[in-house]
């Protein structure tokens, strides 16, 4: 456990869905003057430099963020893109954020963020990069234990995003049982809840509890490199979205095909659908 660094990873076509989401999400919820929370329970080191050794190790943002810059792109990116350009001023992609880094660029002075991490080298990052940010909050601790007592917060709206990094597969019925009493306690919250597809059973198990659970307004999004397989390693990444804006899927139907074009265009898919209506 906690050997999992998402640096590795930055940049990746996962990140792409999961930031354009989370984006434009928080654009959104933040048209309306009540102060809203954010809470991340794996927030990773906030930043990530793609020039560093583990970003360029496996290189993944080349077939990802790397493919999309430059490019002329649907409204639905310009949250995500307008923060990449503020963090990479001269023009060249040198950085990627993480969520912690989207969020804080787009949310407002009354906003707040909340951010755990417990790997003690991305903690360390994640409390340097946001030390004089008054809105932020990081702890060292166990976001799955810890955002129970957050909700439902003061202002009842609230931003979930639950991004573990499934080093083992109790991961995937962890997910679901936290993200069922959040909801539970919450059910106006409004969660993005990322997955990796390794094995699609355990992502059908995710569905059928979230069902039986009785979550409403429910929708799954998935970019993939390639059909699902039985061979080992990650071949689709999704999110089940959980009271998105409503604005959001329509969105979303309108720019998965071109990104599907720009990251796989041979053998890539992707999937938008509602599991649950309201």
């Amino acid at each position: 456990m906690l050997s999992y660094r998402h640096a590795y990873h930055a940049g990746n076509y996962a990140d792409v869905l999961k930031h354009l989401v989370l984006a434009r999400t928080l654009e959104y919820m933040t048209s309306k003057d009540t102060p809203l929370l954010y809470l991340d329970t794996h927030a990773g080191a906030g930043s990530y430099h793609l020039g560093a050794a583990m970003a360029k190790k496996t290189a993944e943002y080349k077939e990802g963020i790397g493919r999309l810059w430059g490019q002329p792109l649907p409204d639905a990116l310009t949250p995500l893109m307008s923060v990449l350009r503020q963090i990479n001023p001269k023009g060249e992609l040198e950085h990627y954020p993480g969520s912690p880094q989207v969020a804080a660029k787009l949310l407002r002075k009354q906003d707040a963020l909340r951010l755990f991490e417990l790997h003690p080298s991305d903690y360390r990052l994640l409390s340097e990069r946001f030390a004089t940010d008054r809105r932020v909050r990081v702890e060292r601790s166990d976001g799955f234990v810890s955002l129970k007592a957050l909700l439902p917060p003061p202002s009842k709206r609230a931003l979930v995003l639950i991004d573990p990094p499934y080093e083992n597969k109790g991961d995937y019925r962890q997910v679901q049982k936290v993200v069922l009493e959040g909801y539970k306690r919450f059910p106006i919250g409004t969660y993005l809840i990322w997955y990796p597809v390794v094995v699609r059973a355990r992502i059908d198990d995710m569905v059928r509890g979230f069902k039986s659970a009785g979550v409403r307004n429910l929708w799954q999004v998935e970019l993939g490199l390639g059909p699902d397989t039985e061979d080992f390693g990650m071949t689709s990444s999704g999110l089940f979205m959980i009271n998105p804006p409503w604005t959001l899927p329509g969105e979303l139907k309108e720019v998965l095909p071109m990104l599907q074009n720009l990251i796989a265009p041979e053998q890539g898919r992707w999937e938008l659908k509602q599991l649950v209506g309201e």
